[in-house]
């Protein structure tokens, strides 16, 4: 059976998709390229089998969905492509309107987790479908994936709050952005080839991890950035869904059902081994 797969449309997914870009590696299955938001929706109506998808629409759906192994997209403690951009710090914005990209549910949730647990602020989320046009104006405004990596480009660094950084100097833990699921259904019907395509997956990380400026290569013609750009970027990015990665997940859940976003921290975060699908 061959598996509708998604893969997330931003230039961060690149160490894990370029060998299939590449004409490296063959993937088992079909891929959707779309933002984490829509990957979300579409594996939850059905429409996917398996993806990657937000780390809080996973903790949100545990029931219905399968934790696969090995693979996530996070950081240690920058992360650069998920910001605050603000004039104000965050300290400053009790009651402030904080202008929110729709295109990712975890990033949303880990500006509240700031904001609310790290900071004791209960700003007023706005949804914005032009989230770059707000941080031009002048708005605070949570900024994601590529426009995220611009507004380090192109506004004051003073304004630019890395949220992986944040995170980070306050908890001790790494980020945990994306996992990779698959439904629950979808798992229980085709084991073999959910397997197979998460083989697929690391294998082509692993061919990423030793063709790193062909994987450059890829993300300068999608969206060129500076000399050595991406180099440093996929430097501060980790992919690896080892133990540390799971415990800074965890410790995002707790958040989660701190701020009231989720009723329990998923059975799956409670030992290690039982994140792992063999």
């Amino acid at each position: 059976m061959m598996l509708r797969c998604g893969r997330i449309k931003y230039t961060n997914d690149l160490p894990v998709y370029a060998a299939f870009d590449a004409g490296a590696i063959e993937y088992p299955g079909t891929l959707h390229a779309d933002v984490p938001a829509r990957l979300n929706q579409m594996l939850l109506a059905g429409e996917l089998d398996m993806s990657p998808i937000s780390a809080f629409t996973w903790a949100e759906n545990w029931r219905d969905l399968v934790l696969l192994p090995d693979l996530c997209i996070g950081a240690r403690d920058d992360v650069v492509s998920v910001v605050l951009v603000s004039p104000n710090a965050p300290a400053s914005l009790e009651g402030a309107r904080v202008y929110v990209s729709d295109e990712s549910a975890s990033g949303r949730a880990l500006l509240r987790i700031i904001l609310e647990r790290r900071y004791g602020r209960r700003p007023v989320y706005v949804d914005e479908p032009r989230p770059y046009e707000r941080a031009e104006a002048g708005h605070p405004t949570l900024l994601i994936g590529d426009a995220a990596i611009d507004a380090h480009e192109r506004f004051p660094a003073e304004t630019v709050y890395d949220l992986g950084r944040l995170w980070h100097e306050w908890s001790g833990r790494q980020t945990v952005f994306a996992v990779w699921a698959a439904r629950r259904d979808a798992y229980e019907r085709s084991p073999l080839a959910v397997r197979a395509c998460m083989h697929a997956l690391t294998d082509a990380y692993t061919w990423s991890r030793a063709h790193g400026e062909d994987v450059v290569a890829l993300a300068q013609r999608a969206i060129p950035r500076p000399a050595g750009f991406y180099e440093r970027y996929y430097g501060k990015l980790n992919f690896m869904f080892h133990v540390a990665a799971q415990d800074g997940l965890a410790a995002y859940c707790r958040e989660l059902m701190q701020i009231g976003a989720i009723a329990q921290v998923p059975p799956a975060l409670e030992k290690a081994s039982d994140v792992l699908v063999s």
